[in-house]
């Protein structure tokens, strides 16, 4: 076996190893705790993102870096005491914005890089972080549907990225972004989208939904999965203006936490301001 063979099987092995215990911790997380502990789980999970955020925005300070965690924590303690009503707003403001970079990266033909900080960066990080901890959150306290919605969400993620890996391996040939992420192609894209309108289709039946719901929930599934290689796209973006292959080496085989919900910090807004919608 090659040096190259052999180290693709190590990094497969880590992959699947992280894998064994993340997948249950999160599933746990989400279909076990009452909303007011899965947020504070989820919280967690916002802090250590937004950690591997700084490293993007150059911010290296380590003094820097846990006032910014502060000051997302409190973000996140007062969108908890507020009104439920205060939430949608800011779903749609970073639906907004993911809508604008779906327009701006595919036009980028080469990334300079960067170097020092970029305070501004961090605003944006805190409109990701703070809406994804949102969507989710809005989501789980939906009755008893709630978990499993938060987990179809999951699973939308896990089946887009899937079948945009396979499908893009088989037949990819034309670059989805070329100077962003060479390894993305349409033919991943359109099985992305694919896969997305099936996990819709069975979401909708668990739902029990009419046959115009049925079609309504996978067209979102659809429309959210395209909004998810947006989120991907977006992070390999600030990556590469950094040089950086992983937002942090905190999951073997995977990269960093970053690395993992990037596409889901794109989707959640939009899914679940959809599903609330469809299921009032």
């Amino acid at each position: 076996m090659s040096d190259k063979s052999a180290s693709s099987v190590s990094n497969l092995r880590r992959r699947a190893q992280t894998v064994l215990w993340l997948a249950p911790l999160v599933v746990g997380a989400v279909l076990l705790l009452p909303t007011w502990a899965f947020a504070l789980f989820l919280g967690a999970a916002m802090l250590i993102a937004a950690w591997e955020w700084c490293g993007l925005a150059g911010i290296d300070g380590r003094s820097a870096r846990r006032l910014y965690l502060a000051f997302i924590a409190m973000v996140l303690a007062v969108l908890w005491h507020w009104s439920e009503s205060s939430w949608p707003p800011l779903l749609l403001a970073s639906l907004i914005w993911w809508i604008a970079q779906s327009l701006i990266i595919p036009r980028i033909q080469r990334i300079e890089p960067v170097a020092g900080p970029r305070p501004l960066l961090l605003i944006t990080g805190l409109l990701i972080l703070a809406s994804t901890w949102v969507a989710l959150l809005s989501l789980h306290r939906i009755t008893e549907l709630g978990p499993g919605l938060v987990l179809s969400l999951l699973i939308l993620m896990a089946t887009a990225d899937s079948a945009a890996y396979f499908v893009g391996r088989r037949w990819g040939q034309t670059k989805l972004a070329p100077a962003v992420s060479p390894g993305k192609t349409w033919a991943g894209a359109y099985g992305a989208l694919a896969g997305a309108a099936l996990v819709g289709a069975l979401i909708a039946g668990w739902l029990g939904l009419a046959p115009l719901g049925v079609l309504a929930v996978a067209v979102l599934c659809i429309l959210v999965a395209m909004l998810s290689i947006v989120g991907d796209l977006y992070e390999s973006l600030l990556k590469r203006r950094r040089h950086l292959k992983d937002s942090s080496q905190l999951l073997p085989g995977h990269g960093g936490l970053l690395d993992r919900i990037d596409s889901l910090t794109a989707a959640a807004p939009l899914y679940a301001l959809g599903m609330t919608w469809a299921l009032t």
